[in-house]
């Protein structure tokens, strides 16, 4: 059955204003729709049109039919139109970029390149060195500074951003002198965090706990679950000296062992102290842009002399406020130095002899302190019976 060609009208909408085509047909093709729009409009050839159709762009030389309809529409098919004018066309032709404005890919790759030159500066490992990090295995999992909404810091004020918080956490993860603790002492801490420099009410609680003593520099939760340094100044200026932001982290670490600060915790912690000055004491031929490790950690010129009397006098300082002496613990303290002197001593020698350099100071004392552990839990044990011959 042969199909019935009908005639029906075109509606041509244009700037928001409607022109009707009439006699249009369902043999009509694409190509006649161009040459009767054109025609309406007055526009000549080398004016680019675009026609619409139920959202599907026509050609003009499309010799296909454009309306298969089987009956009359009840509704007047609508065509979109756009247009360019020719002299709009041979203007943009002719127009050349401007040198001083970038294009899109130069502003893409201008971006990349300020993303990775701002990661390389900020980046907390490259601060102790381009091979510095933390370990594979014993580490802190997560950093977390406060934001301004915590303090009301606004980007005017002179308080350091949180960006620089998270740095400065990152930098405390990957000291080296910490990395070692946390490798010989096989830790991993979920969260580092920042403290609430002014609203911390956990903080609040625990000093209230202890009538004031204690938990005003950091506090740890959950043995290691996670722990928390105040790094700003009271007047939110800016941060707190970097030594005594290490002491708080090792003080804190301690905890995951000993909750109380009686004289097992001050043992273990003075310890974890000895292990932290030796380590960047016996590195100091790791220079990062002109210092040594131990400079940038603040013990530039610490000999391995000087840590067991240098430990004393901060324990003489913090353990006053608990009502304890660090002459009771002293023993294991310098037991504990002692193993340290002979772990880096044996492997100073080794290096040596081998004639390589190599940092692997942090390796040999994990394991020859791991097969001194009986002399330091002979320590520990004997700092608790002491501890409970006081309260009895």
């Amino acid at each position: 059955m042969a199909s019935t060609t009908f005639t029906f009208p075109v509606s041509l909408s244009y700037k928001g204003k409607t022109m009707l085509l009439e006699n249009i047909s369902t043999a009509t093709t694409g190509r006649d729709l161009f040459i009767q729009a054109r025609k309406a409009y007055g526009w000549s050839d080398d004016d680019e049109v675009k026609l619409l159709y139920r959202g599907k762009k026509l050609k003009d030389d499309d010799a296909a039919v454009v309306f298969t309809f089987t009956d009359p529409p009840k509704k007047t098919p609508k065509i979109i139109v756009m247009v360019t004018s020719s002299a709009t066309v041979s203007k943009v032709s002719q127009q050349t970029s401007d040198p001083l404005i970038r294009g899109l890919d130069e502003e893409l790759q201008r971006d990349n390149n300020k993303q990775q030159q701002q990661a390389l500066s900020s980046s907390p490992t490259l601060f102790w060195g381009p091979n510095s990090g933390q370990d594979r295995n014993y580490k802190f999992c997560k950093f977390e500074a406060c934001t301004w909404q915590s303090f009301g810091h606004r980007s005017i004020d002179s308080t350091p951003h949180a960006f620089a918080a998270r740095r400065l956490l990152e930098r405390l993860a990957t000291d080296p002198g910490i990395v070692a603790i946390m490798k010989e002492r096989e830790l991993v801490v979920n969260t580092l965090g920042e403290m609430d420099p002014i609203d911390d009410r956990l903080m609040q609680k625990k000093q209230q706990e202890s009538n004031g003593h204690a938990c005003l520099l950091g506090y740890n939760t959950n043995r290691g679950l996670r722990i928390d340094l105040k790094l700003r100044t009271e007047d939110l200026s800016g941060f707190r000296p970097y030594t005594e932001l290490v002491s708080t982290l090792i003080h804190e670490l301690s905890h995951n062992w000993v909750s109380e600060h009686d004289l097992l915790f001050f043992l273990n912690y003075a310890q974890m102290r000895a292990e932290y000055m030796y380590h960047h004491a016996h590195h100091t031929d790791n220079i990062v842009n002109g210092s040594t490790t131990a400079s940038l950690a603040g013990f530039g010129g610490l000999t391995p002399q000087h840590i067991f009397p240098t430990i004393m006098e901060e324990l003489r300082r913090d353990m006053a406020q608990y009502g304890v002496q660090p002459n009771m613990i002293q023993e294991g303290i310098l037991q504990r130095c002692r193993e340290l002197d002979d772990v880096y001593t044996k492997s100073t020698f080794k290096q040596r002899r081998l004639g390589g350099g190599g940092d692997d100071g942090g390796a040999s004392a994990s394991k020859s302190t791991s097969r001194a552990g009986s002399a330091r839990e002979r320590a520990l044990a004997a700092a608790e019976r002491r501890r409970q011959q006081q309260k009895e």
